[in-house]
């Protein structure tokens, strides 16, 4: 890895910006209902502070449209850290992210001391990486650190604008992104699996195109299957189908068969009449899907197909679920992928975030998963093959 990280800095009585991914998700009360963005955070935090540090923290939190919010407040952030670290967080609830008071409070303080900002999106130029708000924050400190992955892939004002005015460096949650996701991209131990899921094509075209120069064996499953399906003559009946991209599906079949990469479609699948749990459903062979039925994951056979697969892999890159898996009808195929991924103890697994990443949560095996990523949008471009400007902006060693 070519960038600086927290070793690669002297932190030692200096106050230190942190970029975090703080955007957890809130119920009506404004109660966190997942805090596993903010412990994911901690090994930065924690070496920060044990290394004399004094730590500034800031985050984005939904999408308050470059206006204050107090729906979109960080409050309940400040709160939870607070109790995650046993010590007062200062709050700087501040509309427009940084002040005078801020500023005053920033000055204030000591090594061991932590301050929360507020939401970065409060202000119109986070998004834009324009106007004075990187030089704002960049006020505050003395260097950045970007732990913040989940935002990599995106050029705001906090993760690259702040770098032209800071010494900057990643955090050790980034740091681990680059390194496993990296090395499985790179180098990987083979042969290198890829399970694609997830409702449609269209997201996941740059990331098969760049698999499909990587990978040995690429398993597809989801609402995007049936686009494939159509593309191999096959009546799809009422299922989700992006008629625009049959032709697509078709030309990445052929450009599989060139490169000698194993593109397998499911063999059957479980199909339903409506898309609720307590509807009719049944199982048939992918050929032979009814007119007014849907299909909502993959079939018995399939599944067998996949585990046998996954059993021999010893690289496993797994991005999006095979079915509706919310409804316990549809939940048997991501459920079982998931299964045979954790049983794998040879295998580098990584979960690309998002739905995949809840699904194994759900089921209790996270734990036996090599990596989650923390961030689904950006863990898609870097299986792309993309630079993300979040990580490009930090300086090299």
């Amino acid at each position: 890895m070519n960038k600086k990280t927290l070793k690669d800095i002297d932190v030692q009585g200096k106050k230190v910006l942190v970029r975090c991914d703080f955007n957890v998700p809130l119920d009506k009360e404004g109660n966190i209902t997942d805090d596993i963005r903010i412990t994911s955070s901690m090994p930065t935090i924690d070496y920060l502070l044990e290394n004399n540090a004094a730590v500034i923290l800031m985050s984005h939190l939904g999408r308050p449209k470059g206006q204050p919010s107090k729906e979109f407040s960080l409050l309940p952030v400040a709160k939870r850290l607070s109790e995650i670290l046993g010590k007062n967080v200062l709050f700087e609830d501040c509309d427009t992210v940084v002040d005078d008071r801020v500023k005053e409070d920033a000055k204030k303080l000591q090594p061991g001391d932590v301050m929360l900002l507020q939401n970065t999106r409060f202000r119109k130029e986070e998004e834009k990486n324009a106007g004075d708000l990187a030089r704002d924050l960049a006020s505050l400190g003395d260097m950045f650190v970007n732990d913040a992955f989940g935002t990599a892939h995106r050029a705001h004002s906090s993760n690259v604008g702040i770098c032209g005015y800071l010494p900057s460096a990643v955090g050790i949650l980034v740091e681990r992104e680059i390194d496993i996701m990296g090395s499985a991209l790179e180098n990987p131990k083979r042969p290198l699996t890829a399970i694609l899921g997830g409702a449609k094509v269209s997201d996941k075209i740059a990331v098969i195109e760049n698999l499909l120069n990587i990978a040995d064996n690429i398993l597809i499953g989801g609402g995007m299957m049936y686009t494939f399906l159509k593309a191999e003559g096959f009546n799809t009946g009422s299922s989700l189908l992006e008629e625009d991209k049959v032709d697509l599906a078709k030309e990445l079949i052929k450009k599989a068969k060139e490169k000698n990469v194993r593109l397998i479609l499911p063999k059957d699948t479980v199909v339903a009449k409506e898309f609720k749990n307590d509807t009719e459903f049944f199982q048939t062979d992918s050929d032979k899907i009814p007119n007014d039925f849907m299909g909502l994951d993959i079939g018995e056979k399939t599944i067998a197909d996949f585990e046998n697969i996954i059993k021999q892999s010893r690289t496993i890159i797994w991005n999006g679920p095979l079915g509706v898996f919310e409804m316990e009808n549809f939940a048997k195929g991501t459920n079982s992928i998931a299964k045979a991924i954790a049983q794998n103890k040879e295998a580098v697994s990584i979960i690309g975030g998002g739905d995949s990443a809840a699904a194994v949560e759900k089921i209790g095996l996270a734990d036996k998963i090599t990596h989650i990523s923390t961030g689904g949008g950006a863990s898609l471009e870097f299986l792309e093959g993309k630079i993300l400007p979040g990580i490009d902006a930090v300086n090299d060693k």
